[in-house]
């Protein structure tokens, strides 16, 4: 279980480090000069090995479900030290940081520092993949924990809601739980489908979920590549992560497909790796990416943290 949930953290992490130097780089320009393995200095001047916004957040959740309890007013407060101070970075600064969860950070720091519960964002232009791309630290919990079906859906909509409260940012990130909750539980692709449909057979009568219709149909994995979007809109990254994970057969073609459809890059492939991750195993993410990545040792301490304090 310890390796499950370092499996989905690294994998994460290093998806979104591959992404990082050519975000928002065109599909076409990457058709040119594919990503293949890790680089530095792209989009943003930080070396090869460094994350964005994408894992400092999960790492700023995951630092504060670490300790057994869920406290959201504290996971906020380490989202505003690492938004002001650099903590949970890879180099010190805070970059790439998205507009919705910037504004519910300076929501909770208005008026002294109000509920975190009421301080994301509830209106339909801010749907972002912000709360999608550190969910995961709640699934963790929830899987070690084997909180029931009440609990854990609560515990989820509660994570994204921090920054994105509307009801469809909430439902990607519900979809994404429970498929990830399956592949943790067994790491094959049959497990995707089954997570799929239990996240259809759960969510079908939520006002907006027929925004996510194309992933439940039977041809979603036979998609072309040009029917993909893979923008920061939370609808087309949860698309293109399980696109990504369904049509390649090992963590590295998963990431770097990710990655090759240009946009939101590091997005998408954090996403795509924490998936991957889950279904592929630790051992499974190349040395080649592990080696490199900032951090990589505080990350999994603080994984092996939050699984001995899970487990109690």
């Amino acid at each position: 279980m310890k390796s499950k949930i370092k499996a989905v953290m690294i994998g994460h992490a290093i998806g979104d480090a591959l992404g990082v130097p050519v975000e928002f780089c065109e599909r076409a320009e990457l058709d040119t000069s594919p990503v293949t393995d890790m680089m530095g200095f792209g989009s943003y001047p930080v070396p090869a090995g460094a994350w964005s916004d994408d894992t400092s957040m999960s790492l700023a959740a995951l630092d504060s479900l670490s300790k057994g309890e869920v406290n959201y007013d504290e996971i906020m407060e380490n989202f505003v030290k690492w938004l002001d101070q650099g903590e949970y970075t890879p180099t010190g600064e805070a970059f790439d940081v998205g507009k919705t969860c910037l504004a519910a950070i300076r929501n909770y720091l208005a008026d002294d520092k109000k509920s975190a519960l009421k301080c994301g964002l509830t209106d339909e232009y801010s749907n972002g993949n912000g709360s999608l791309m550190r969910i995961h630290p709640f699934v963790l919990y929830t899987y070690v924990k084997k909180l029931p079906f009440a609990q854990w859906y609560e515990l989820v909509k509660n994570g994204s809601a921090l920054t994105h409260a509307h009801d469809r940012a909430e439902i990607g990130c519900l979809i994404y739980a429970i498929v990830l909750l399956h592949l943790l539980e067994k790491g094959s692709k049959e497990y995707i489908f089954l997570g799929l449909q239990r996240a259809r057979y759960n969510l079908m009568d939520c006002a907006e979920f027929s925004h996510y219709d194309r992933i439940f149909r039977s041809d979603f994995a036979s998609l072309s590549r040009e029917e993909i979007k893979s923008t920061g809109y939370v609808v087309d990254t949860l698309e293109a992560a399980l696109w990504c994970v369904l049509t390649t057969s090992d963590y590295e073609s998963a990431v770097l497909k990710a990655v090759n459809l240009g946009k939101d890059t590091d997005t998408v492939a954090a996403v795509a790796g924490g998936l991957a991750g889950a279904l592929y195993g630790y051992d499974a993410i190349p040395e080649k990416w592990r080696n490199p990545l900032l951090k990589r040792d505080y990350i999994e301490e603080l994984c092996d943290t939050a699984y001995e304090n899970w487990i109690k």
